[in-house]
């Protein structure tokens, strides 16, 4: 994917993580931040509006015939619409929610965005119908000049737009388990986490044996991941669910609210923060683990990844607060920098990435500057307004505007470990020291990176990009291995 470590109404941009995830599915205006599979962030409002049609005509790439006359030729028009730069045409289609978060000026953003990083749309591809309870969904396979996305969008009975993503494009998932994995040392029950409004589909993976085991809830990246935390081919929740529990510790992974609820939280996003996108349904999860007696209740850990480590200084208090037990924190690529100067950081390694920057990229990266900015100014009288900042409300802003993820952690009163990939982009070396600098007198934190691996903690060489997300691999066995030992060290 593409990931760009942004907010939460990402509507596209990065192809891969989480999330950071990115990469799976709620409409735009409920995408979140996501570092990892995460996927980005855009449409700052602070941009001035531009006039459809205002650019020069850009032609229509080829696009294959639809089966019919249906809601698939009807989304391949409007992909069409968007390469012309009609987007007030396209916009016009919104329903109330749509196009009370996602004006045309916003949906321009969002396509240049998409498109300064993954290149020109030179062909649609396959597409399919899925039903959503009550919506229907439109799957389009695109070929970009630098990637293969999927653009989703979601119509309901008045074949008005409800949602709308542009996502990695699905590819099978290699099953194959990686070396560090033993299948037959443990089993998998699907199980239903999350507050009664919320109910999330999950997975329990448990060590064969007695008992009782230490666990594990792992928790995502921004954007709507599913439980695996899948990029491209990758699923690296899976990957640490199965090597885990080859080793004896349980893990919990569930999908993301805004996966599982995406159109719900559409409809409540004007006052969304990093409270109802992850926090509430981390501690769901931990509180679900105390009712088995399979658990030791005395040994819960937390793994945060992208997001859900930067996170992990405000789960750790509200677990606090709610005595909900937890014995320490993993965190796997923790952002140090705020969300939206990641968001910039992203934007210029991505731009530069080929030796040059065009010009195109250049207003891009203006627009990211101005985006930043408008935050800046943000007031808590704006914290009702719906309109996105990089894909967000200003309530997500003003939520984070003073969070500072490593000095938070100084407060944290269990155990840590701190993971890192040295080739991570998303999360540089840079946000590492700034951990190390900030918890350097805690003797109960520990520290650890990893010269050849990338944000998802798979191995690769040279400078990473987003066509890596794209390579089927597995996090590193090394990885897995340390988290192990670490849980059980501080288990004593």
């Amino acid at each position: 994917m593409i990931c760009i470590v942004g907010p939460l109404f990402t509507v596209a941009l990065i192809l891969l993580l989480t999330h950071c995830g990115a990469k799976n599915e709620a409409p735009v205006a409920a995408q979140l931040p996501s570092i990892v599979p995460d996927t980005p962030p855009q449409q700052p409002a602070s941009v001035p509006e531009m006039n459809a049609g205002s650019a020069p005509a850009t032609p229509v790439p080829e696009s294959s015939p639809a089966p019919n006359d249906n809601l698939e030729a009807h989304a391949r028009g409007l992909i069409d619409l968007m390469v012309r730069n009609e987007f007030d045409s396209v916009a016009r289609e919104f329903d109330a929610t749509m196009a009370s978060v996602m004006p045309a000026a916003g949906l321009r953003q969002a396509w240049e965005s998409l498109t300064a990083q993954a290149g020109k749309l030179l062909k649609q591809e396959k597409s399919r119908t899925d039903e959503l309870g009550g919506l229907h969904a439109v799957v389009v396979t695109c070929a970009f000049e630098r990637a293969e996305l999927d653009i989703r969008l979601v119509f309901n009975d008045a074949r008005q737009i409800s949602g709308l993503w542009f996502l990695p494009a699905e590819k099978p998932a290699d099953d194959t388990p990686p070396s560090y994995v033993a299948p037959g040392s443990f089993t998998e029950e699907e199980v239903t986490v999350g507050a009664p409004d919320w109910p999330l589909p999950g997975t329990l993976t448990t060590p064969k044996g007695d008992g009782p085991f230490p666990a594990v809830v792992l928790v995502h990246g921004s954007g709507p991941m599913d439980r695996d935390e899948t990029v491209g081919p990758n699923k690296p929740f899976r990957d640490l669910a199965w090597g885990l529990a080859s080793r004896g510790v349980a893990v919990l992974r569930y999908d993301k609210r805004t996966k599982a609820h995406g159109a719900a939280i559409a409809a409540k996003a004007v006052a969304l923060t990093v409270k109802e996108e992850v926090v509430d349904d981390a501690l769901a999860a931990v509180t679900f683990l105390e009712g088995d007696s399979r658990i030791d209740k005395a040994r819960v850990f937390l793994l945060g990844h992208s997001l859900g480590a930067m996170l992990i200084p405000r789960i750790a208090q509200q677990a606090q607060t709610a005595e909900t037990p937890l014995s320490g924190f993993i965190a796997m690529a923790p952002p140090a920098q705020s969300l939206e100067k990641c968001v910039l950081n992203q934007t210029i390694y991505l731009s530069e990435l080929d030796g040059k920057v065009s010009e195109e990229e250049k207003a891009h990266i203006q627009q990211i500057r101005a985006a930043i900015e408008q935050i800046a100014q943000l007031a808590s009288k704006d914290s009702g307004v719906p309109a996105g900042i990089l894909g967000a409300p200003a309530s997500y802003w003003l939520d984070l505007r003073d969070y500072d993820a490593p000095v938070a952690a100084k407060g944290v009163a269990k155990p840590m470990l701190v993971l890192h990939g040295a080739r991570d982009y998303q999360v540089t070396q840079e946000d590492f020291e700034r951990w190390k600098s900030a918890l350097s007198e805690r003797k109960d934190v520990d520290f650890k990176t990893y010269p050849a691996l990338n944000h998802l903690f798979i191995q690769g060489e040279g400078p990473s990009g987003p066509a890596e997300y794209e390579t089927p691999g597995h996090v590193d066995g090394q990885v897995v291995t340390k988290i192990a030992e670490w849980i059980r060290q501080a288990s004593l």
